[in-house]
């Protein structure tokens, strides 16, 4: 059985299930497994599907003893019931996309909030008091946590976004529930709605009130199922090529990312991993000086990656705490406004690719890539959104509307509401009430 600990003070440790419903250790640091459990891509011999693959790589994270042990079976074929498929973009297959993109709001962050929600849906009694779950959103994150837990008995949802500061297609995916879902655009960045979430954790009035969890990325429910498609991507290049896998990931607040790392951490067969960072250059400017320094997030075209502070920094430092072991571990780079447009049209006129700004980001950071580099490499680009929750960016580039999936569109149909607030704890508080100022 793993056990996992806060980045902040390992000497209380938790089971999967209890590390999932607390969301955030009481110290304020972020769950970490104490010890990754070793799989190399022998364990996985037999296991062809993406749900058969999550089992098995979950399985030794959740344990024997744990709650959701006997559910993880039919856990994995709920949540993993869309494709994330693997596509060539070169004869060689030196290189491809992970596309993500196929779940209920198009993005990849279905996957972690259909695993989030159906745990909950599991664990809770039906006597058990109401549990709030509280999210803060930079874009996508949002959607798709409201998407997975819409309708789930006994669960509220406060969705925090900042106002004007996602793109409309995504503000009509972050306001058109209702119901059990409540959306909050907050007078401020996505660090103040982050900061809100962290806070309310915190705040003994807020907790004496109800039951409260978290459905970002901080969870460890959100991050632990990101392991999978990372591990079956790579599987699927290494029974082909017999060669490792490397990634360019898209990353704002590193939850992805981290998936994808600690996958290779476990043995699964990943060799190099590049972070495709924005404007926001955190995460880059650490690497190049050792000095982590958070600061005001930039709003970019690539606004789910715009992230000042990304929490997941601590999970990053606890993986490899001596700073040398992080250099050599990962490579971060910033792309700017216009090589994502270059990137945008670049992947359409040369691909036949339509990017969204974030997958352009990252198909950016591999054509910067030393040319040996790339063709030395077995590389997968992460697509993590479609483009069509960014039509206004994307269409003018292309020349062409951007299709809608059916799933969207369904969206997109449905009536929209929302509640602004202050970047205020008290404001927060007072709209979780349903008096907000």
């Amino acid at each position: 059985m793993t056990l996992f600990a806060s980045t902040r003070d390992a000497s209380r440790a938790l089971g999967f299930s209890a590390a999932l419903e607390q969301g955030l250790s009481s110290d304020g640091g972020l769950f970490v497994p104490l010890a990754l459990p070793a799989l190399g891509a022998a364990d996985f011999a037999g296991a062809e599907t993406l749900p058969e693959i999550a089992q098995r790589l979950l399985a030794p994270l959740v344990g024997d003893a744990d709650p959701l042990s006997g559910a993880l079976a039919a856990l994995c074929t709920e949540v993993f019931a869309w494709p994330a498929p693997l596509v060539p973009l070169a004869a060689d297959g030196r290189l491809n996309v992970l596309e993500l993109f196929h779940g209920p709001t198009a993005a990849f962050k279905d996957f972690g909030a259909r695993f989030l929600a159906a745990s909950f849906a599991r664990l809770r009694a039906p006597t058990a008091p109401p549990l709030t779950i509280l999210v803060a959103t930079s874009g996508d994150t949002g959607g798709a946590v409201a998407a997975a837990f819409f309708g789930r008995p006994g669960i509220e949802v406060a969705v925090l976004f900042p106002r004007g500061l996602v793109s409309p297609t995504q503000e009509r995916q972050l306001t058109c529930w209702g119901g059990n879902v409540r959306s909050l655009a907050v007078r401020g960045t996505f660090d103040d709605c982050q900061r809100l979430v962290k806070a309310a954790f915190l705040d003994p009035e807020l907790k004496a009130r109800s039951a409260l969890s978290s459905a970002n990325s901080i969870n460890l429910g959100r991050l632990a199922p990101q392991m999978a498609y990372f591990a079956a991507a790579s599987l699927a290049v290494w029974r082909t090529h017999g060669e490792p896998a490397s990634f360019v990931v898209p990353s704002g607040n590193l939850g992805n990312v981290m998936g994808c790392l600690w996958a290779r951490a476990m043995g699964l067969p990943i060799a190099e991993v590049v972070l495709a960072h924005n404007a926001n250059r955190t995460v880059p400017d650490f690497l190049a000086s050792g000095v982590w320094r958070p600061r005001a997030s930039i709003a970019t075209l690539a606004s789910a990656m715009d992230v000042g502070d990304p929490s997941n920094g601590e999970r990053l430092r606890a993986l490899y705490p001596r700073f040398e072991d992080l250099r050599a571990a990962v490579r971060a780079v910033s792309i700017s406004d216009e090589e994502i447009r270059v990137s945008i049209r670049g992947g359409f006129q040369s691909l036949g690719q339509i990017w969204c700004p974030h997958t352009a980001a990252a198909a950016a950071a591999y054509e910067q890539l030393p040319r040996e580099q790339r063709r030395a490499g077995r590389w997968v680009i992460a697509a993590t959104a479609h483009p069509a929750k960014f039509p206004e960016i994307v269409a003018p580039l292309i020349g062409r509307p951007v299709p809608v999936p059916e799933t969207l569109a369904q969206l997109f149909a449905r009536p929209t509401q929302c509640v602004e607030i202050a970047p205020q704890l008290g404001a927060l508080r007072a709209a979780l009430q349903g008096t907000p100022k």
